[in-house]
């Protein structure tokens, strides 16, 4: 059997947003650093699950050893944009004991009495895992920016706010990698009618994302706003073109590969005679 089709340019160079970026210029039907058709692109996305998979273990492993080593996937997007099929189809390839998910919504009154950071502090994966954020604390950026919630002051101090957080989230062990799922407009169209043809999807849908689909141009410029102000050199954002969900999938995995990869991870080594141990089981 052949070799999958890897990625031609790595996605952490593709996608990310760096100096003089512009979101409008990404086709959202784009497949940045990859040659190969969907079915290449699903054959990759399980060829590497067991690769993800140990690596992921690796840093569960240390963590347990005293490595303060963690990862966060930080995941925005618009409604339908597919952040659900990356903790399924990516994420899932990992073991759920060292994976934390956290799908933030609406704020309570509580926590809507502390500043935004407060719950998402909370939330901050433990050394060793992988922690998951569907949606996060740029909800406070960017639907706040949308509708005019914070005023030009406050919007200032949350951007400002945000890239110490990240910043303390570095010093502390954690790999930050930030992604922007970017479809097109047309895309969500055939999502949400997709979701009202089928019953099975039904509970999916949302007036509200319709509600919200109305300031899409609003939003992308919320989210060009968010990108000059917090992609950072230690914490970037990458944004992926997600109208295929099988290129944003394998596009995703990457990143967590070269993240995870890059924490140089290695089992730990015992702490015990092993040959000493094994004796005493065999005798048991």
């Amino acid at each position: 059997m052949a070799a999958a089709v890897e990625f031609a340019t790595s996605p952490a160079e593709a996608l990310r947003v760096g100096s003089g970026f512009s979101l409008a210029e990404v086709d959202p039907e784009s497949t940045p650093g990859y040659t190969g058709a969907k079915a290449d692109g699903t054959e990759l996305l399980g060829a590497q699950d067991a690769q993800l998979a140990e690596l992921q273990e690796k840093l569960f492993a240390v963590g347990r050893a005293g490595s303060q080593k963690r990862l966060l996937l930080i995941l925005q997007a618009m409604d339908t944009a597919g952040k659900g099929g990356i903790v399924s189809h990516v994420v899932g390839a990992m073991d759920v004991q060292g994976v934390q998910v956290s799908a933030f919504k609406a704020p309570t009154d509580e926590e809507k009495a502390h500043d935004f950071l407060w719950r998402i502090e909370k939330r901050v994966p433990d050394a060793g895992m992988v922690g998951v954020f569907d949606r996060s604390h740029y909800e406070d950026v960017l639907i706040h920016r949308v509708h005019g919630w914070a005023d030009a002051p406050e919007l200032e101090r949350r951007y400002a706010a945000i890239n110490d957080f990240e910043a303390r989230l570095n010093e502390q062990g954690t790999t930050v990698v930030k992604v922007m799922l970017n479809i097109s407009k047309d895309e969500q169209k055939k999502r949400l009618i997709a979701r009202l043809d089928d019953p099975t999807k039904h509970w999916k849908y949302s007036r509200g994302d319709l509600a919200e689909r109305a300031f899409w141009d609003d939003y992308m410029d919320a989210y060009r706003v968010a990108f000059e102000k917090t992609s950072t050199e230690i914490a970037p954002w990458h944004v992926v073109p997600a109208n295929r969900k099988w290129y944003a999938r394998i596009a995703v995995q990457q990143l967590l590969l070269d993240a995870l990869g890059g924490l140089q991870l290695d089992w730990p080594k015992a702490d015990f005679d092993v040959a000493e141990e094994r004796a005493l089981v065999e005798e048991s």
